[in-house]
Protein backbone atom coordinates (compact mmCIF):
# COMPACT_ATOMS: atom_id res chain seq x y z
CA UNK A 1 0.00 0.00 0.00
CA UNK A 2 3.21 2.35 0.34
CA UNK A 3 4.23 1.54 -3.14
CA UNK A 4 0.70 3.09 -4.57
CA UNK A 5 0.38 6.02 -2.23
CA UNK A 6 4.18 6.97 -3.67
CA UNK A 7 2.47 6.55 -7.11
CA UNK A 8 -0.38 8.23 -6.49
CA UNK A 9 1.92 11.78 -5.99
CA UNK A 10 0.91 13.96 -9.16
CA UNK A 11 4.08 14.39 -11.23
CA UNK A 12 4.83 18.21 -10.09
CA UNK A 13 5.58 16.69 -6.27
CA UNK A 14 7.84 14.68 -8.58
CA UNK A 15 11.72 15.58 -7.79
CA UNK A 16 12.43 13.84 -10.75
CA UNK A 17 11.05 16.31 -13.58
CA UNK A 18 11.81 19.39 -11.76
CA UNK A 19 15.38 18.44 -11.97
CA UNK A 20 15.57 17.14 -16.07
CA UNK A 21 13.49 20.88 -16.64
CA UNK A 22 16.42 22.61 -14.67
CA UNK A 23 18.77 22.29 -17.56
CA UNK A 24 16.26 22.92 -20.63
CA UNK A 25 15.39 26.35 -18.54
CA UNK A 26 18.75 27.70 -17.48
CA UNK A 27 19.92 27.46 -21.08
CA UNK A 28 16.57 29.51 -22.12
CA UNK A 29 17.31 32.45 -19.45
CA UNK A 30 20.76 32.55 -20.65
CA UNK A 31 20.14 32.61 -24.32
CA UNK A 32 17.10 35.64 -23.47
CA UNK A 33 19.93 37.00 -21.42
CA UNK A 34 22.35 37.01 -24.54
CA UNK A 35 19.81 38.37 -26.63
CA UNK A 36 19.10 41.03 -24.50
CA UNK A 37 22.88 42.01 -23.79
CA UNK A 38 23.32 41.86 -28.04
CA UNK A 39 20.28 44.08 -28.98
CA UNK A 40 21.27 46.45 -26.04
CA UNK A 41 25.07 46.68 -26.47
CA UNK A 42 26.69 48.64 -29.74
CA UNK A 43 29.95 46.58 -30.54
CA UNK A 44 30.76 49.74 -32.66
CA UNK A 45 33.59 48.00 -35.09
CA UNK A 46 31.87 46.95 -38.28
CA UNK A 47 32.01 49.98 -40.24
CA UNK A 48 29.92 50.80 -43.32
CA UNK A 49 32.36 52.44 -45.40
CA UNK A 50 34.99 50.18 -44.85
CA UNK A 51 36.48 50.24 -48.56
CA UNK A 52 37.23 54.49 -47.80
CA UNK A 53 38.74 53.74 -44.94
CA UNK A 54 40.80 51.60 -46.41
CA UNK A 55 41.97 54.10 -48.69
CA UNK A 56 42.51 56.79 -45.92
CA UNK A 57 45.22 54.78 -44.35
CA UNK A 58 48.06 55.76 -47.52
CA UNK A 59 46.62 59.58 -46.28
CA UNK A 60 47.26 58.63 -42.60
CA UNK A 61 50.59 57.18 -43.29
CA UNK A 62 51.83 59.77 -45.21
CA UNK A 63 51.69 62.28 -42.59
CA UNK A 64 52.88 60.28 -39.32
CA UNK A 65 56.02 60.17 -41.82
CA UNK A 66 55.54 64.41 -42.37
CA UNK A 67 55.49 64.70 -38.49
CA UNK A 68 58.26 62.12 -37.99
CA UNK A 69 60.29 64.45 -40.95
CA UNK A 70 59.44 67.10 -38.85
CA UNK A 71 60.63 66.04 -35.47
CA UNK A 72 57.01 66.75 -34.03
CA UNK A 73 56.80 65.48 -30.33
CA UNK A 74 54.39 66.61 -28.23
CA UNK A 75 53.52 65.90 -24.69
CA UNK A 76 49.57 65.50 -23.27
CA UNK A 77 48.16 66.07 -19.68
CA UNK A 78 44.22 65.52 -18.63
CA UNK A 79 43.40 68.24 -15.59
CA UNK A 80 39.72 69.07 -14.47
CA UNK A 81 38.39 68.26 -17.50
CA UNK A 82 40.65 69.77 -19.94
CA UNK A 83 43.51 68.55 -22.15
CA UNK A 84 46.91 70.21 -22.66
CA UNK A 85 49.28 69.78 -25.83
CA UNK A 86 53.13 70.80 -25.34
CA UNK A 87 54.52 70.51 -28.50
CA UNK A 88 58.21 70.60 -28.78
CA UNK A 89 58.37 71.94 -32.59
CA UNK A 90 55.94 74.51 -34.22
CA UNK A 91 52.80 73.62 -35.23
CA UNK A 92 51.51 76.53 -37.60
CA UNK A 93 49.18 78.91 -37.34
CA UNK A 94 45.81 77.40 -36.40
CA UNK A 95 44.16 74.32 -33.78
CA UNK A 96 45.39 70.91 -33.46
CA UNK A 97 42.40 68.07 -33.63
CA UNK A 98 42.90 65.53 -30.71
CA UNK A 99 41.12 62.36 -30.69
CA UNK A 100 40.96 59.76 -28.52
CA UNK A 101 39.49 56.45 -29.87
CA UNK A 102 38.01 53.41 -27.22
CA UNK A 103 39.21 50.48 -28.61
CA UNK A 104 36.11 48.67 -28.73
CA UNK A 105 33.10 51.17 -27.60
CA UNK A 106 32.72 53.78 -30.78
CA UNK A 107 30.25 55.89 -28.57
CA UNK A 108 32.43 56.62 -26.38
CA UNK A 109 34.81 58.34 -29.07
CA UNK A 110 35.74 62.32 -28.54
CA UNK A 111 37.38 64.50 -30.77
CA UNK A 112 38.25 67.81 -29.28
CA UNK A 113 39.78 71.02 -31.01
CA UNK A 114 42.55 72.28 -29.05
CA UNK A 115 43.27 75.78 -29.60
CA UNK A 116 46.95 77.82 -28.76
CA UNK A 117 47.18 79.09 -25.35
CA UNK A 118 50.63 79.87 -25.69
CA UNK A 119 54.25 79.15 -27.64
CA UNK A 120 53.13 75.59 -28.26
CA UNK A 121 50.67 75.04 -25.72
CA UNK A 122 47.22 74.11 -26.63
CA UNK A 123 44.59 72.93 -24.70
CA UNK A 124 40.54 72.12 -25.08
CA UNK A 125 37.89 70.69 -23.07
CA UNK A 126 37.16 66.98 -22.66
CA UNK A 127 34.30 65.01 -21.30
CA UNK A 128 34.88 62.54 -18.64
CA UNK A 129 37.05 59.83 -19.99
CA UNK A 130 36.38 56.05 -18.63
CA UNK A 131 39.37 53.98 -17.08
CA UNK A 132 41.25 52.08 -19.55
CA UNK A 133 43.28 52.16 -22.87
CA UNK A 134 42.89 55.13 -25.53
CA UNK A 135 44.39 55.46 -28.89
CA UNK A 136 45.26 58.78 -29.33
CA UNK A 137 45.92 60.93 -32.55
CA UNK A 138 46.89 64.49 -32.56
CA UNK A 139 47.09 65.98 -36.14
CA UNK A 140 46.39 68.57 -38.35
CA UNK A 141 46.07 69.00 -42.36
CA UNK A 142 49.99 68.60 -42.69
CA UNK A 143 51.18 65.47 -39.92
CA UNK A 144 49.94 63.44 -37.49
CA UNK A 145 51.12 61.87 -34.05
CA UNK A 146 49.28 58.70 -32.71
CA UNK A 147 49.97 56.54 -29.61
CA UNK A 148 47.94 54.34 -26.52
CA UNK A 149 47.30 55.96 -23.49
CA UNK A 150 46.49 53.92 -20.83
CA UNK A 151 43.64 55.65 -18.09
CA UNK A 152 44.26 56.36 -15.13
CA UNK A 153 47.62 55.19 -14.37
CA UNK A 154 49.25 57.29 -16.69
CA UNK A 155 49.51 61.09 -15.73
CA UNK A 156 50.96 62.04 -19.56
CA UNK A 157 51.70 60.76 -22.77
CA UNK A 158 54.57 61.87 -25.13
CA UNK A 159 54.01 60.95 -28.81
CA UNK A 160 56.51 61.63 -30.97
CA UNK A 161 60.15 60.02 -31.86
CA UNK A 162 60.23 59.45 -27.72
CA UNK A 163 57.54 57.45 -28.01
CA UNK A 164 58.59 54.93 -29.40
CA UNK A 165 60.29 51.98 -27.84
CA UNK A 166 63.99 52.14 -28.07
CA UNK A 167 65.47 50.67 -31.07
CA UNK A 168 62.09 51.02 -33.32
CA UNK A 169 63.63 54.48 -34.82
CA UNK A 170 66.85 52.96 -35.97
CA UNK A 171 64.64 49.81 -37.83
CA UNK A 172 62.49 52.40 -39.24
CA UNK A 173 65.20 53.79 -41.12
CA UNK A 174 67.14 50.57 -41.74
CA UNK A 175 63.68 49.27 -43.86
CA UNK A 176 63.97 52.18 -46.27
Amino acid sequence: MGADRARAQPWYRERWPWILMAGPAIVVVAGLITAWLAVISDDGLVVDDYYKRGLAINQTLGRTDAARRLGMEAELQLADGRVRARLAAPAGPGALVLRLVHPTRAGMDQSVSLAAVGAGIYEGRLRALQPGRWHVVLETRDWRLAGDWILPAADALTLGARSLPPGAAKSEEEKR
